[in-house]
C-alpha cells in the first residue's frame, strides 16, 4: 500500500498542467488554463486546469480531478500505476507502508492467486475466441442477430464449444483447482469435472479498468437457463459490476447519458447499430454499488425496461433502490419498450434514430412513481387515496432532503387532493430510516425485492438469478442542499484523529448533511487556503465544535491536518471518494475556479467563527431562558454568556 503522506508530497511536486498538457493542447485563459476535453467531444474548450488550485475541470461533461485522477481515467491507469508514474516524473521512489511479514506475506498471496486467475481468464478467452472461428453455427447466429466480425472482435465474443470438458484442450491440467476457484469448472460430488459453459455464445465480462474478471454465456439453442454467469470469485462479484461499463465509457460521455439494459445481447446489439452508451447489470438486481459507478459515469441514467407486467415489476424495484440515492444535480430516468421488443430487438426494426427518439421520452423518476402509485389504487374514492398515501409514505420518506424532494411530494400530493401542509403533517411521523432497511435489498448476499425471485440468468450454481435493477450514486451535489451519503462505513477523513486533545472529527451518518451558508464559506476557504489549518488554536477549535451543522468542516480541518495537503488538488485526492465530504468538495472546488483569491483569508476565517459563536451564544441562552433558570448553576452561566456576549459584540464594533 502506497503511503497518503507520499501521494500528498507527490502531488506537491508534480504540476498538474505538465501532465494534462502531455495529452491535451492548453491555452492560457486568464488566470487558468482552457483546452478541448479529452473525456467528451467538443468544438469549444469548456475543459479547464488551474496551476494554482492544482485540478482539472470540464464545465461540459463534469470530467473533474487530480494529476492522478487524470491519468486513471484517460490512460486505464491502476491508482498505484499512476502514482508510480508520476513519482518516475519527479525523480521520486516510491515506498511501501510498513507492514509484518505475516500481512506482507498474505498481500504476496493474494497478488499470486489473482495474477494466476487473471491468467486462467485470459486463456479460457483465447480458447473461446478460436472456438468461435471454427463454429460455423455461433457465426451464423451471431450474423442472424446482426452483428457483424468487427462488433463481435470489439467485446471479444467467443464461443464455448460443445464438449463437456473443451478446456481441456487449453489447459494442460484440467485439474487445477484454480479452474474451479475461477468459475469456469465444477466438480461434481463424485470427483469428476467438467465445464461450466457448453455451447454458448461467451461475453467476457470486464471491470472498469479493462481487466477481464468472468464470463456471461448465451445458449443458442434449447436449454436452460438462457443466460449463464460466472459464480462469484475473488476477482468477479456480479453485484459490483456493470458488463459493457469500460468499452462505453467514452460514447456515455459523448451520449449525456448512460443507458441501463436487461442483458449482454441488448449492450452489444445497440453498439451494433452506434448507440454505444449501454450497460446491463450481470443477472442481479441492481445494487447501490452500480448506481454509485453509473452516477460517476454520468449524471443522467436511463433504465430501459420491456413494457410487461415483468419489465414494470422491474423498474419498479429499481425505483426503490434509486430514491435515496437521488439528488437535485442527477436525472434518473425509466423507459418501457412495447411488450414485444427489447432494446436489442427495437433498434433492429425502427433504426438507431427511432431508439434515440424513444430515448428521449423516458419518464422521468417522479412521473413514473407517481403514475404507478396511482394505477394501483382507486383514485376517484376517498379509501383509494388514502390507501395510495400510506403506500407512498415510506417511499417518499427515502427521497434526501432537497428540492426534487419538495417537487415529488407537490406533486403527489396533488394527485391524492391533499395539501402539500397535509402532506408534511403525515410524512412527520414517519422513520426513513427504518424504512430504508425494509426496502434496499442486502448486498452481497442474493436476497431480492419482495417475496419473487428474478428469473432468466443463472449464476452455475443453481440459483435464479435474473436481470433485475437495483441502484447506487456519487459525489458531487450541490453544496447548499442536503446529501445523502453512502459510507459502506468509512469516515470522510480516512478514519484518522485529528491530533489536538485526540478529538474524532470524523462523522459517519446514514442521514443526509445540510450544508449551511456558514458551513459553505467555511468550507470555500479552507479549501482554497488549506494553510489556515496550520494555525488553529483550541478555542477555535472549540467554536467549531459546539457550531450546529459544521461536520464537514470539521472533518476538512481534520483531513488538512492529517495529510498535509498544501492546495485543493491535494485535498480532492486525500477525501474518501464514496463520501459526501468528497462530494462536497468537488462540487466547491469547481466554484473556485471561476473566484478571486481574497486578499485576507485569514480575516474572513475569523469572522466567520465570531459569527459561530455569536449564534452559539444566544441559543444557549434561549435555551437556559425557556427551561426557567431555576437553579444558581443555570443562572450563572447565564450571566457568564452575557458578559462574553457583550465582549464579542465590543470587539465587532471595532
Amino acid at each position: 500500500m502506497i503511503p497518503d503522506s507520499f501521494v500528498q508530497d507527490l502531488l506537491a511536486r508534480v504540476d498538474v498542467v505538465d501532465i494534462v498538457g502531455r495529452y491535451v493542447q492548453l491555452r492560457k485563459g486568464g488566470a487558468n488554463l482552457l483546452g478541448l476535453c479529452p473525456f467528451h467531444n467538443e468544438k469549444s474548450p469548456s475543459f479547464t486546469v488551474s496551476p494554482t488550485k492544482q485540478f482539472y475541470h470540464c464545465f461540459g461533461c463534469g470530467a473533474h480531478g487530480t494529476a492522478i485522477s487524470f491519468l486513471i481515467e484517460h490512460t486505464g491507469a491502476s491508482f498505484p500505476e499512476a502514482v508510480r508514474s508520476l513519482a518516475a516524473t519527479a525523480g521520486m521512489t516510491v515506498p511501501e507502508e510498513q507492514r509484518s511479514p505475516q500481512q506482507r506475506a498474505s498481500s504476496q498471496r493474494y497478488k499470486e492467486e489473482v495474477s494466476r486467475q487473471q491468467q486462467i481468464l485470459d486463456t479460457a478467452q483465447a480458447h473461446y475466441l478460436s472456438e468461435l472461428k471454427a463454429s460455423p453455427q455461433a457465426i451464423r447466429y451471431l450474423k442472424e442477430r446482426g452483428l457483424t466480425g468487427e462488433t463481435a472482435a470489439r467485446f471479444g465474443l467467443g464461443w464455448s464449444g460443445a464438449d463437456r470438458r473443451g478446456l481441456a484442450k487449453a489447459f494442460s491440467n484440467y485439474e487445477d483447482p484454480l479452474l474451479v476457484e475461477s468459475g469456469l469448472v465444477i466438480e461434481a460430488e463424485d470427483g469428476r469435472r467438467y465445464d461450466r459453459f457448453r455451447e454458448r455464445v461467451m461475453f467476457p465480462i470486464r471491470n472498469a479498468r479493462g481487466n477481464l474478471i468472468g464470463f456471461g454465456g448465451r445458449i443458442i439453442g434449447k436449454g436452460e437457463p438462457k443466460y449463464l454467469n460466472s459464480p462469484e470469485t475473488s476477482l468477479f462479484s456480479k453485484g459490483q459490476e456493470l458488463y459493457g461499463l469500460s468499452e462505453a465509457r467514452v460514447a456515455i460521455r459523448s451520449e449525456a447519458h448512460v443507458l441501463v439494459v436487461e442483458g449482454y445481447m441488448d449492450v452489444v446489439g445497440l453498439a451494433q447499430q452506434g448507440v454505444s452508451n449501454a450497460v446491463a447489470t450481470l443477472g442481479t438486481a441492481t445494487t447501490p454499488q452500480h448506481i454509485q459507478k453509473l452516477l460517476r459515469a454520468s449524471d443522467k441514467v436511463i433504465f430501459s425496461f420491456d413494457g410487461d407486467k415483468a419489465g414494470r415489476r422491474a423498474a419498479w424495484r429499481a425505483l426503490q433502490v434509486c430514491l435515496p440515492l437521488v439528488r437535485d444535480d442527477v436525472s434518473i430516468r425509466f423507459l418501457f419498450l412495447p411488450t414485444e421488443h427489447d432494446p436489442d430487438s427495437y433498434i433492429r426494426e425502427f433504426g438507431a434514430e427511432a431508439f434515440r427518439a424513444t430515448v428521449a421520452e423516458a419518464a422521468p423518476l417522479s412521473r413514473f412513481m407517481i403514475d404507478e402509485l396511482g394505477s394501483r389504487h382507486a383514485m376517484h374514492e376517498a379509501e383509494g387515496r388514502a390507501a395510495c398515501v400510506h403506500e407512498a409514505k415510506p417511499l417518499l420518506a427515502l427521497l434526501p432532503d432537497g428540492t426534487l424532494r419538495m417537487q415529488i411530494e407537490r406533486e403527489f400530493a396533488k394527485s391524492v387532493q391533499l395539501t402539500p401542509e397535509e402532506l408534511s403533517q403525515m410524512m412527520a411521523a414517519v422513520q426513513p430510516a427504518k424504512i430504508a432497511a425494509t426496502t434496499q435489498p442486502a448486498q452481497d448476499n442474493g436476497h431480492y425485492f419482495g417475496n419473487e425471485e428474478p428469473s432468466g440468468f443463472m449464476d452455475g450454481s443453481g440459483y435464479d438469478s435474473g436481470p433485475e435493477y437495483d441502484p447506487s450514486p456519487d459525489p458531487d451535489p450541490d453544496p447548499g442542499m442536503a446529501y445523502a451519503p453512502t459510507f459502506g462505513g468509512k469516515s470522510p477523513g480516512r478514519g484518522k484523529k485529528f491530533a489536538r486533545g485526540e478529538k474524532n472529527v470524523g462523522f459517519i451518518s446514514n442521514r443526509p448533511r445540510t450544508v449551511t451558508p456558514m458551513a459553505k464559506r467555511l468550507l470555500r476557504l479552507l479549501l482554497a487556503h488549506p494553510e489556515l489549518v496550520s494555525g488553529l488554536g483550541d478555542q477555535q477549535l472549540e467554536i467549531l465544535e459546539q457550531g450546529p451543522h459544521l461536520v464537514l468542516v470539521r472533518d476538512l480541518i481534520a483531513l488538512a491536518h492529517t495529510t498535509g495537503a498544501r492546495h485543493v488538488g491535494a485535498l480532492l485526492q486525500a477525501a474518501d471518494p464514496g463520501s459526501d465530504l468528497a462530494g462536497v468538495l468537488s462540487s466547491l472546488s469547481t466554484e473556485l475556479l471561476t473566484q478571486e483569491d481574497l486578499p485576507d483569508p485569514l480575516s474572513e476565517w475569523n469572522d466567520a467563527l465570531h459569527r459561530i459563536e455569536l449564534e452559539v451564544i444566544k441559543a444557549e441562552q434561549s435555551a437556559l431562558i425557556v427551561a426557567g433558570l431555576k437553579d444558581d448553576i443555570s443562572r450563572e452561566r447565564y450571566q457568564k454568556l452575557t458578559r462574553r456576549l457583550a465582549l464579542l459584540n465590543s470587539v465587532s464594533s471595532h
